[in-house]
């Protein structure tokens, strides 16, 4: 085997080579095979940077020649993976899209001017109720930000794992059943967590019988 200067960390790709002409490399383990004679040589190369010859004769074990090389392998430091965490995305994407989540559609606002002015309408506001395609436009995507903020909701409860877990469903068969079974909003938001796992259990035993979720359960656009 091959390691790097701390004899801890196998080399891959070093060149094993011999005076006869017989060459191989290491594989990720550091270990390497070759064919010799007695009267060969053999050195190694990483990184174009060759060894001194090793004359096979002079080898007392040549099933077990293990050597280092003044090699040093970076390793990673330790890299911990967190999973997401649905309340943390969900108030950043509120943070991110503030401007989208707080719009109201414009209307007339008074105003009160400061020295005892009289009160007036606010003109920005008049203006922007003229804006009639930005007004649309503004309207569509916070409307497509909270759909999408819903799904995630429901995509947060309504996990495989749960689901896996008490239907003991896997493969096409889980992802069917969350396809068609797959709750509203709205029953997501307010259902406890018995009401919502007993929801699951009664509807795997429709999908054993070949029937379709509640109607009251399904999303407004469904129905």
């Amino acid at each position: 085997m091959v390691y790097d200067s701390s004899r801890n960390n196998p080399l891959q790709a070093v060149s094993v080579i011999s005076t006869s002409g017989a060459g191989t490399v290491t594989n990720a383990d550091g270990v390497y095979e070759i064919m010799v004679s007695e009267t060969d040589s053999i050195w190694f190369s990483y990184l174009n940077k060759p060894t001194m010859k090793f004359p096979i004769a002079k080898i007392a074990n040549t099933l077990q020649f293990d050597i280092s090389l003044q090699v040093n392998v970076p390793t990673l430091k330790e890299v911990k993976i967190k999973l997401k965490n649905y309340k943390f995305d969900s108030t950043q994407n509120r943070i991110d899209y503030a401007k989208i989540f707080n719009y109201q559609k414009p209307g007339l606002k008074t105003t009160t001017p400061q020295y005892g002015a009289a009160a007036g309408f606010d003109v920005n506001e008049i203006i922007n109720m003229f804006r009639f395609k930005r007004n649309r436009s503004m309207a569509s995507f916070q409307k497509r930000l909270l759909l999408e903020e819903q799904d995630k909701f429901i995509d947060y409860r309504f996990s495989k794992a749960l689901v896996r877990r008490l239907t003991l469903l896997t493969g096409n068969e889980l992802d069917s059943f969350m396809r068609v079974f797959r709750p509203s909003f709205m029953f997501t938001k307010f259902a406890g967590d018995y009401d919502f796992h007993l929801y699951i259990k009664e509807s795997f035993d429709r999908y054993k019988k070949g029937l379709r979720p509640l109607p009251f359960l399904k999303d407004e656009e469904e129905e």
